[in-house]
């Protein structure tokens, strides 16, 4: 009996040891997945009580079959072979396709990923619009006074946006001791921003990092004083776009915790597909102007100016030309916006499988 006890009591100790220690968070789940949402502590992003819905057209037009080196594969199949859980094409505003595989749906709730840093962007917009933030040419130490120490005057807040910081941060999601597990799998954000140095000369070099969105991040929770990210989200974005569903964004810590802003905003296909909407009408949703339409068009231009990279534009990704932008996340996460043919796609899913998502959403695009 003793000895039952002694392993309960191990068992125990050893679970809540992987579930407070970013270690042994690391060592437990390993990498990240797509249910990591049921795994962090969240703050709850409400809907409206009266939802936007995509209506579906009369006459859809089924994506043409994929060619592989085994031969042509039916695009139903080839989705679900590549591990794909969700797959929206919508245009004109209406859906044109629309198929969930591995027993996900239209409520299956899909972490974001790096999705989250556009909506990070949209917040951002909207916050400069309110009088919450002055500019984007302001230094980041007038939010962050605590990172002069670490040289970081000169950074400013469209240094973040260009992901041209200068900071130096380990991308690397295989490396437990590096920065990007720390973030991820940290319960103390605020603690590890507090620790970043620069590596490069703020403005000088486009460099992609999770750590810059989540500097981003602090900067709009100091500047949101007694608001949370989460509850400006869902007051500025969520309510007013008639969200489906309600989202949750997952937290280093419950207790006074901190939005992974670099990461993981939990939704459903059909509601990120609405966020690729509204930037598709220039910020404009059904007649109400939700993000500033001048910050739409900043964010979806090339500008290499300030050496930012011909391909990215506040935190949201280019096509040759900025003919088309994108958001996009680790594991094959897209909301895909063409302003030409007014068409969104979203893809999630559980991995890449190793296949160019977005070269094969572009000829999608390209067909309709």
């Amino acid at each position: 009996m003793k000895s039952t006890t002694k392993i309960i009591c191990v068992l125990f100790l050893c679970l809540l040891f992987f579930q407070s220690c970013k270690l042994g968070r690391f060592v437990f789940y390993n990498f990240a997945n797509i249910t990591d949402y049921k795994i962090f502590p969240y703050r709850t992003i409400e809907t409206s009580p009266t939802p936007f819905i995509f209506p579906e057209t009369q006459q859809p037009i089924q994506p043409k079959d994929i060619e592989t080196a085994e031969g042509d594969v039916p695009f139903d199949t080839y989705l679900e072979q590549t591990k794909t859980v969700a797959f929206l094409v919508i245009q004109n505003d209406s859906i044109q396709y629309e198929k969930y595989f591995n027993k996900y749906d239209d409520e299956s709730i899909v972490a974001s990923f790096s999705m989250a840093k556009s909506v990070v962007s949209m917040l951002i917009g909207i916050a400069i619009e309110d009088g919450k933030i002055q500019s984007v040419d302001e230094p980041i130490t007038n939010y962050i006074p605590e990172l002069a120490s670490n040289g970081f005057e000169d950074v400013t807040i469209k240094h973040l946006l260009q992901m041209t910081s200068g900071i130096y941060f380990n991308e690397s999601y295989t490396n437990p001791f590096g920065h990007a597990a720390t973030f991820y799998y940290g319960t103390n954000l605020r603690k590890a921003i507090h620790k970043l140095k620069l590596k490069d000369v703020p403005g000088e070099k486009f460099d992609y990092t999770s750590g810059t969105t989540q500097l981003l991040g602090l900067v709009l929770e100091r500047a949101l004083e007694s608001q949370t990210i989460s509850s400006y989200l869902e007051e500025k974005i969520w309510k007013p776009l008639g969200m489906e569903y309600e989202a949750t964004w997952s937290l280093d810590r419950k207790k006074d915790g901190l939005e992974k802003t670099f990461c993981c905003l939990n939704a459903r296909a059909r509601d990120f597909a609405k966020l690729g909407r509204l930037y598709l009408d220039n910020g404009n949703w059904n007649g109400t102007q939700i993000v500033p339409e001048q910050w739409v068009k900043e964010s979806t231009k090339s500008d290499t100016t300030g050496h930012s990279a011909p391909f990215y534009q506040y935190q949201w990704w280019l096509t040759k030309n900025a003919e088309q932008f994108y958001a996009k996340g680790i594991l094959g996460q897209y909301i895909f916006v063409d302003p030409h043919k007014n068409l969104i796609i979203v893809r999630l899913g559980e991995k890449t499988s190793k296949v160019n998502w977005l070269k094969l959403i572009s000829q999608i695009a390209h067909s309709y």
